[in-house]
């Protein structure tokens, strides 16, 4: 048994308490759009990560959505080729960032009932657009 802040708890317990304070996610939806074509699967490392549409006359696949941790962040080369492989599972040759940012993802109240405290759980959220070079 480990005593913790004066209480005992087993050993696989605090282990696991560990385990979790140090592990980033990461999380990806992808949805391909109605209508659109459906390409085969395509290779995720030759799927570019763009910023802008590019001028190339391409078509719209679908869209990938990521959620990622905050604390701790995962490395952003682990969150783009999250990115690249959720692309290239629908065939895309490149993925355009729509948005990028930090946001509420979750609250939660604490404290006794008279005087309560609502916290935000903050998480990277990422979009993208799939588009296949024509």
């Amino acid at each position: 048994m480990k005593t913790v802040l004066g209480r005992c708890l087993p050993a696989g317990l605090v282990a696991m308490g560990l385990l979790l304070v140090g592990c980033s996610s990461i999380d990806a939806r992808t949805t391909e759009y109605v209508g659109a074509p459906h390409a085969a699967p395509t290779s995720a490392a030759q799927v570019a990560v763009l910023r802008t549409e590019p001028t190339r006359p391409h078509v719209r696949l679908g869209e990938v959505l990521i959620d990622a941790s905050i604390e701790p962040p995962p490395a952003i080369s682990e969150v783009e080729q999250k990115l690249r492989e959720q692309a290239a599972s629908i065939g895309g040759d490149a993925a355009v960032v729509v948005y990028d940012r930090i946001q509420p993802v979750a609250t939660y109240v604490e404290g006794p009932l008279w005087n309560r405290d609502i916290r935000d759980v903050e998480g990277r959220k990422l979009k993208a657009v799939v588009i296949k070079y024509q």
